[in-house]
């Protein structure tokens, strides 16, 4: 099982990227019988919502002033991550994790989860490593990695607070 990474502070296009390189991790654990799925899906669970929420409310704003993304990509990326946590919920609300439909619903979050990291890395990444100074990458680096944790601290991957994450994006 891949440790939750407690980060602190750096460039947060490589924060971001060490999260997403962790998703892939947890997702490949999720697909192994011989693990402990409902601990991965718990820890999962729990760095997918702090992830989301920390990009929402501390990376995209900054990126989007800086002209480095515009409000479309905003709100692609935001739809994706709510795409993401209802498929998370969805497999949070399976109680056998050796099902079928575990497996099932593991991989549609996978599916729903690569799409988005793929997209990201390519439209929001990239212009904030090129468009962004380095300072201001480390300077919201710290922000993200500081509302990630606040976020990990207060259960944030409880299922019932996916399930409000899910029912807020359904409005």
């Amino acid at each position: 099982m891949p440790k939750i990474l407690q980060q602190t502070g750096g460039d947060v296009v490589e924060i971001i990227l060490a999260d997403h390189r962790w998703f892939e991790e947890a997702l490949r654990e999720l697909r192994d019988v011989q693990a402990d799925r409902a601990a991965v899906l718990a820890d999962l669970a729990t760095v997918l919502i702090a992830h989301a929420e920390a990009e929402e409310s501390k990376v995209y704003p900054s990126l989007r002033r800086k002209d480095a993304i515009d409000s479309e990509e905003v709100e692609h990326s935001e739809h994706e991550h709510d795409e993401g946590n209802e498929a998370l919920l969805a497999l949070m609300e399976v109680e056998d994790t050796a099902s079928e439909e575990f497996g099932e619903k593991t991989h549609e979050l996978s599916e729903a989860l690569s799409h988005h990291l793929d997209e990201e890395e390519r439209d929001v990444l990239n212009p904030a490593r090129t468009d962004v100074s380095a300072d201001d990458r480390v300077k919201l680096g710290e922000a993200f990695a500081t509302e990630r944790a606040r976020l990990i601290e207060s259960g944030c991957g409880s299922i019932e607070n996916v399930r409000k994450v899910v029912e807020k994006a359904k409005g």
